[in-house]
């Protein structure tokens, strides 16, 4: 009972934070302690949201395209890059350092470039997104794979097992939630990264459109822009939430079986 009361409460303090946020917000804009050209109420917010919602799913269409073909081509590079780290100890030494340099390049210095050497079609958004993404699953599923127990390989190598096969039976199953804790991160981060490159070059996205609102000065959009965004991104989170629960059932068996203890 104990636990299912905490449970609840872990689920309302969010909200509670949201409402709040929400509130004080909404009090500095009818007290006008804070001019409305600069800061939108929640309420037009809201009518702008519902109001253009037909347009922003439109121009989402092209963004969630450019995310999801930068996220599954960041996984695939992800695989290998983790693979062959895992395998050779002189490509994990000689590539673990270029991995972080790249990560500490801004999106948006790199962004002009791409557009400069891609053009201004979808082919740079996804090579920004794929940038942006394959270094949290890399990570994760390097991890993983370091993290196995030696006592299970050295069992399979005196069974017989080739490298593959300890590989496929024992080192990719313990990097699962590794990899999908990579995922999850990288999910957030790649609608952003499709959105930023957009903001530098393109004609179609919410990146087009956030910038074309911005020029009109029509701030109550760009905050509804900002918020769609903020949805998508927590969805797709959503998505490889529910994705991780199907592919490793018996960890939220055992989860659920603690929390009834």
């Amino acid at each position: 009972m104990t636990k299912k009361l905490q449970n609840i409460t872990n689920k309302l303090a969010p909200l509670g934070a949201i409402i709040v946020i929400l509130l004080l917000w909404f009090l500095a804009c009818d007290m006008e302690l804070v001019p409305a050209y600069m800061l939108p109420s929640p309420i037009d917010v809201v009518k702008a949201f519902v109001d253009n919602f037909s347009i922003m799913m439109k121009q989402a269409a092209v963004t969630l395209q450019e995310t999801f073909y930068g996220l599954l081509i960041g996984i695939a590079i992800a695989f290998v890059i983790a693979s062959l780290m895992d395998r050779f100890t002189i490509i994990n030494k000689a590539l673990y350092p270029v991995l972080v340099v790249t990560q500490t390049i801004p999106t948006i210095a790199i962004a002009p470039l791409l557009v400069l050497w891609m053009g201004f079609g979808m082919a740079p958004k996804i090579t920004l997104v794929v940038l942006t993404t394959f270094f949290p699953i890399a990570i994760g599923l390097l991890n993983g794979f370091e993290s196995v127990d030696a006592d299970a390989i050295n069992l399979m190598r005196s069974m017989g097992a080739t490298r593959l096969q300890i590989f496929r039976i024992v080192k990719l199953p313990n990097a699962t939630a590794s990899f999908f804790s990579g995922l999850r991160i990288s999910a957030a981060y790649a609608v952003v990264g499709a959105v930023v490159s957009e903001w530098l070059g393109g004609f179609e996205g919410l990146g087009v459109y956030m910038t074309r609102v911005k020029k009109a000065y029509a701030f109550d959009k760009m905050f509804a822009v900002i918020v769609f965004i903020s949805a998508i991104s927590l969805v797709l989170m959503g998505i490889v939430i529910l994705l991780e629960r199907i592919s490793m059932p018996w960890v939220h068996k055992t989860e659920n079986l603690g929390d009834k203890k």
